[in-house]
């Protein structure tokens, strides 16, 4: 079977009969879910949060749903419209950007505390058009992104590298323009569920402190790929997953204040009333 990028360039692949097809397929969207819930987890975020995050490649909005739930505030990029459509049609929360990541990541430096992709990094090994140049395209959007973390934080790709070359070209770049890390592999020994995640720094987070790579994850209960996805999500979304409520009245004073560092102008005043309970009507 082909590989998605050897067919067109993603802005034609993603058109809008297959945009529409990839966001309503209920097992694409629960292994997207659960690669984002991982990629999440390895930007070894703490739980001082919400966090001002870069989707790289946000496609329909689904791994922003997933950053919406953490309580996460951010940023989706994107080169293709017809999933930027759907997206914007679903409300999410996140802003999105008509973006081709080959062009570079026009952002402020230290802008985001944070970068992820799910299933995007390997377009750009493609030279889908005579003017795409791999290394540099790959180059320009490692240098940009780099500028626009904060020092210490984390990038994590996953991708779908087509050979030990084009692991090596990806991973070499990044280490010129700035970047250290490695790549973390989950049960590489099962080549159902193997997934393959590129985990970059920008710089140590504090003097003394130097960042280890994870460890990628290995054990029987993986051997059958992601056959019990589809359920963790479920309990995800019924809260039976054991996790602290992140959108209480202190997650919504961070996320005023977090908007008024960006320069928002239309961040509502903190109410006395902020923190109070309703009393019930009758």
């Amino acid at each position: 079977m082909s590989r998605p990028e050897h067919i067109a360039p993603p802005e034609l692949f993603y058109g809008e009969t297959e945009a529409k097809k990839y966001t309503g397929n209920s097992r694409i969207a629960a292994i997207q879910a659960e690669m984002t819930m991982r990629a999440v987890e390895l930007l070894n975020l703490s739980d001082e949060g919400p966090y001002y995050l870069l989707d790289i490649g946000c496609g329909s909005g689904l791994s922003g749903e997933v950053l919406e739930e953490d309580g996460h505030i951010w940023v989706g990029m994107d080169i293709a419209p017809a999933m930027l459509e759907i997206a914007a049609d679903k409300d999410v929360e996140g802003d999105l950007f008509l973006q081709d990541i080959g062009q570079g990541v026009g952002f402020r430096p230290g802008t985001f505390d944070g970068a992820i992709s799910v299933s995007v990094i390997q377009w750009l090994c493609n030279a889908d058009k005579t003017e795409n140049r791999p290394r540099y395209r790959l180059q320009r959007f490692f240098s940009t992104l780099f500028m626009s973390l904060q020092r210490g934080a984390r990038a994590v790709f996953q991708f779908y590298p087509e050979n030990d070359t084009q692991v090596e070209m990806i991973m070499g770049i990044a280490m010129k323009c700035g970047f250290t890390g490695g790549l973390v592999v989950d049960y590489p020994n099962s080549k159902k569920a193997r997934k393959f995640y590129l985990c970059l720094f920008a710089g140590q987070a504090a003097a003394g402190q130097k960042q280890e790579l994870p460890q990628g994850l290995d054990s029987e209960e993986a051997a059958s790929g992601v056959a019990n996805t589809e359920t963790r999500i479920h309990n995800r979304a019924r809260g039976k997953k054991s996790r602290k409520p992140v959108k209480d009245t202190n997650w919504i004073l961070r996320k005023k204040e977090l908007a008024r560092k960006r320069g928002a102008k239309d961040v509502p005043l903190d109410s006395k009333y902020t923190g109070r309970k309703r009393k019930p009507r009758f």
